[in-house]
């Protein structure tokens, strides 16, 4: 069974320098340059040292079993495979007409296939967080992969609408793994304090596929079938798959199979159902005010990046008098290219605020800490944007260079969010062992919204507008900054609480427990 999810797993204590004696440990490798130090055995597993006024993680070695140069082909795996499932969800959005012609159907029949492929997306996650840590994270990506493949397949060759449909379905249930195992796996080889860094170059792959995917398809559609952009999409898997098998270790350290093999059948499936049972996520979800809030951001986040992506063909091309696919394919490199810039900044831009508040603490580190780098953007920056795009194009004003800026700074804005969002996932239960589950249940809230939101944009721009549903996006987005804000002041607290009250459910279940076999014992007499 886990460990239970308590306050001192997650708000960290530190132990005077003076009061121990820490025994240097030499390592192959050094991370970020930081010496790591292992304290004596008379220190708890929480106390943390502060070393010439240094903050060190507990469990410090398990980030060393992979050295800099192999931690670099780890993120670089996963941001390939982390551009797949996004790209796809996308790519065939400057097609649609074209699908719906080979078809005989609208577009909107089209587009609603893409808002299931979002919402299977977030039905998944729930999945592959607990399978990775019952059968780690190597097998689930390999299986994910060449299934991800074969489905792409599947969709390319696709001889009528419902196939089309499944095939979409099925590719973006797998599609999913590479999202939240990816992010656990960055989680399982990088302490911290510099695991954002990386997660930015992960994420990126999330947010530049879902940009850059109309352009390529775009590009395809003006000149080939549509069928070819699910080819493209099939040798993206293949390789995938390809670079999993070859350069992707087993990252997870705390396997559980070991403990199952001297386990009975029955026992093996309860012990198993419990762990992999996709509703603890949700439980997990909204029993937290501070996970509940966290994947609500995110889910807001998502919610605007594909409610302003996927109606561009239908919005910008009659707003410019453009006439081809490739023409408003471009329009989705601006948002792009600024998924790409903030790659560079937004990770470091976390990983730096966490540790100028260990500072600040005095050597502690505070999950929520991390959150207070994306409050401006989140809730302010990313707003303005939407509401300078919707209305600029609802009125008819600015010309193209207004709308392709509002989507650049959006989308650097973006990459300062997600990374703080992800790390604070991965770090607020690490010591319980449920990070997996943390991140699955952000990506079920991310993907849930992500598909209402390309559900129902286009209807939604028909009826009121652009500029209103622009306005509501904004809207969104500020509530959500400001349920982040209130995460930092109260998080550590609502923590506190709730660990308070499992406890005592567990005792009472505990002191319940003798009384209960008591009584089997005299119904089986």
């Amino acid at each position: 069974m886990p460990r239970s999810f308590s306050s001192s797993s997650t708000t960290e204590s530190v132990t005077p320098v003076e009061e121990i004696q820490p025994a240097r440990t030499k390592s192959r490798h050094s991370e970020a340059g930081n010496d790591l130090h292992l304290v004596q055995s008379h220190i708890s597993h929480h106390d943390m040292p502060v070393v010439n006024n240094e903050f060190h993680e507990v469990d410090a070695e398990q980030y060393l079993r992979f050295s800099p140069a192999r931690k670099t082909v780890i993120v670089a795996v996963l941001a390939f495979c982390s551009f797949l499932a996004p790209i796809s969800s996308t790519s065939i959005l400057s097609g649609i007409p074209e699908v719906a012609a080979t078809y005989n159907t609208t577009g909107s029949v089209i587009n609603a296939s893409n808002a299931l492929y979002l919402a299977f997306m977030g039905v998944a996650a729930p999945f592959w967080g607990p399978f990775s840590q019952v059968w780690g994270r190597r097998p689930i990506f390999l299986i994910s992969a060449f299934l991800f493949f074969a489905f792409s397949i599947g969709t390319a060759l696709a001889p009528n609408l419902p196939a089309y449909f499944i095939f979409r379905i099925l590719t973006a249930f797998q599609g999913t793994s590479f999202l939240v195992v990816g992010s656990s796996a960055i989680g399982d080889v990088y302490e911290p304090r510099a695991r954002a860094t990386a997660l930015g170059w992960f994420l990126s792959g999330t947010l530049i596929g879902p940009a850059f995917g109309p352009f390529l398809g775009g590009v395809i559609v003006t000149f080939r079938s549509w069928r070819v952009v699910f080819w493209l999409q099939t040798a993206l898997g293949g390789f995938g798959t390809l670079l999993v098998f070859f350069f992707f270790p087993e990252t997870y350290p705390n396997l559980v199979k070991s403990d199952l093999s001297q386990q009975t059948p029955k026992q093996k499936a309860k012990y198993l159902w419990h762990r992999v049972n996709p509703l603890r996520v949700g439980v997990l979800l909204f029993t937290y005010p501070n996970l509940f809030f966290a994947g609500l951001a995110a889910g807001a986040l998502v919610w605007n990046q594909y409610s302003l992506l996927t109606p561009i063909r239908y919005v910008l091309n009659p707003r410019f008098n453009l006439t081809s696919p490739i023409e408003s394919g471009l329009f989705y490199i601006a948002p792009g290219c600024g998924y790409l810039v903030g790659t560079f900044m937004g990770g470091r831009w976390a990983d730096h605020t966490v540790k100028k508040w260990i500072r600040k603490r005095g050597g502690v580190r505070v999950p929520e800490d991390r959150l207070k780098s994306c409050l401006v953007f989140i809730g302010i920056v990313i707003p303005g944007c939407i509401l300078i795009y919707g209305w600029t194009v609802e009125k008819a004003v600015g010309g193209i260079p207004v709308p392709v800026l509002a989507m650049f700074v959006q989308g650097v804005a973006q990459l300062f969010c997600f990374p703080s969002l992800n790390t604070f996932c991965l770090d607020v239960m690490q010591s319980s062992g449920r990070s997996a589950e943390v991140v699955a249940g952000n990506y079920m809230f991310r993907y849930v919204f992500a598909a209402i939101g390309s559900g129902v944009v286009l209807p939604a721009v028909d009826g009121i507008g652009v500029g209103w549903f622009s306005t509501i996006s904004a809207l969104f987005l500020v509530v959500a900054g400001l349920c982040v804000w209130a995460t930092t002041i109260f998080g550590d607290q609502w923590r506190k609480n709730v660990d308070a009250k499992n406890q005592r459910k567990e005792a009472e279940r505990a002191a319940q427990q003798p009384a209960l076999q008591e009584s089997e014992k005299k119904a089986e007499i």
